[in-house]
């Protein structure tokens, strides 16, 4: 028993743990709704534009929020949405580090 206690407690860089990323996908000062925010685990660096190498994603709201359950460990948030003003799509991302429980706020910056 005291074995899974402490297996469970060194999780990191998967979904679903006790730490939050949050934010909203933003085009300089504007919210890009209805993104998707792909995740990439144990990445510091921009792991590339293709998204079938990302772990996971989320979409974000009406209002471009989006929110990551995750565990402690290093991750790369690559945000793809449509700027309907500039009628273009725009990508970007930004690397987190999140610590046990702790609760980030990070835009993920986006361009065309």
């Amino acid at each position: 028993m005291l074995v899974l206690a402490l297996g469970a407690s060194c999780k990191k860089n998967q979904l679903n743990g006790s730490a939050t990323i949050s934010g909203r996908v933003m085009h300089h000062s504007k919210p890009i709704p209805f993104s998707r925010v792909f995740i990439k685990f144990d990445a510091r660096e921009f792991p590339g534009a293709d998204t079938t190498k990302y772990d996971a994603h989320v979409q974000s709201d009406a209002n471009a929020n989006y929110s990551i359950k995750v565990y402690k460990g290093d991750y790369f948030l690559y945000g793809v949405g449509y700027d309907p003003g500039i009628q273009r799509v725009v990508i970007g991302g930004i690397p987190v580090h999140i610590r046990n429980n702790e609760t980030v706020n990070t835009d993920v910056p986006v361009t065309e």
